[in-house]
């Protein structure tokens, strides 16, 4: 069954405020989907998609929801030069982590003065120079996010809904989300997945990128679905790992719970057996990795810090040789 929520070719709503998403990967258009169907049937703000072309064009996307549904949209994918960028209040950031700074930075002067961005990647780093940008815009604001939604980009211009989860925000800097656009951001997030706030948001960050750095590393380099990694050979890898995380992470200011944190790394291990982390399809199309903002982000803190961490170094070492070969 295909369900049609097509965007108007241009805006016909021209005293509205924006949403758009930066990043037109799996979960960008997962989160552009999600946004805009609910924006059609609420009669709210217009969702766009943010592209790397000077000039505004319109795409045919399709949708696969989790119950199988279809949907399609004629989604508008703004041009860097169009002026309708002064209008987007909220903006995710939906790029792989090494693209934050170069698609976001210089986006920054043509948005809403008022525009509040939230950075939805994995890993941790971009967060540090995106802050320290918006030290010039006074009225903007910063919110970190995760999710543990999951969709597989099927073709170029479809995805599909593979994984139920919670989104987890929280602010990090400058000035704070809006009420009206917290309820909005709420109202549209459909299929009742929760979004939760957390204050400060450092820490779940942190957990995330626990369940990063085993997860995608060890994919990747024995080339296998997450569910392997539940076999007994991977137990001193991954505890290793998360020693060292855990120990970063207490002289950067943030506590976390070993043994919590060891069993929501199995979990997600069990949850997503099937899956194929991003990481390990990264390698095997030849693309670049986030290697750098998951393990490599424990590394630069622990280098700051004085502290080592070999077991995390070897897996930056090794997952940058297997992408160069």
């Amino acid at each position: 069954m295909v369900r049609t929520s097509a965007l108007p070719a241009s805006s016909t709503h021209d005293n509205n405020a924006l949403i758009a998403v930066l990043g037109a990967g799996a979960i960008g258009q997962l989160m552009y989907h999600k946004l805009s169907v609910n924006t059609q049937e609420a009669q709210v703000n217009e969702v766009i998609l943010i592209g790397r072309d000077k000039q505004t064009r319109h795409q045919q996307l399709r949708f696969i929801d989790h119950t199988q549904h279809t949907h399609e949209a004629l989604a508008t994918i703004l041009g860097t030069d169009d002026n309708r960028l002064a209008r987007v209040e909220l903006l995710f950031v939906c790029v792989k982590a090494y693209q934050v700074e170069q698609a976001l930075l210089p986006l920054l002067p043509k948005l809403s003065p008022q525009c509040h961005i939230v950075l939805l990647h994995n890993g941790l780093g971009p967060h540090l120079p995106v802050a320290a940008a918006l030290m010039r815009y006074k009225d903007m604001g910063l919110t970190l996010g995760t999710t543990s939604q999951a969709a597989l980009k099927l073709s170029p211009w479809q995805v599909k809904y593979s994984g139920l989860g919670v989104t987890q925000l929280g602010h990090y800097c400058g000035s704070v989300m809006s009420a009206a656009l917290k309820t909005c951001l709420t109202r549209l997030h459909s299929d009742n997945q929760p979004i939760e706030w957390h204050q400060p948001v450092l820490p779940v960050l942190w957990q995330k990128l626990a369940i990063n750095a085993v997860i995608n590393p060890l994919t990747a380099l024995n080339q296998c679905a997450n569910g392997q990694l539940a076999a007994t050979e991977y137990q001193s890898q991954i505890s290793a790992i998360i020693d060292e995380l855990v120990e970063v992470a207490k002289y950067d200011g943030i506590i976390l719970d070993k043994a919590a944190v060891k069993a929501r790394v199995y979990q997600v291990i069990e949850l997503t057996s099937a899956n194929f982390s991003s990481m390990y399809q990264d390698v095997a199309h030849s693309r670049p990795t986030e290697i750098n903002e998951i393990n490599g982000y424990i590394c630069q803190q622990a280098k700051a810090l004085h502290l080592n961490v070999p077991n995390n170094q070897y897996l930056v070492d090794k997952v940058l040789q297997l992408s160069k070969s």
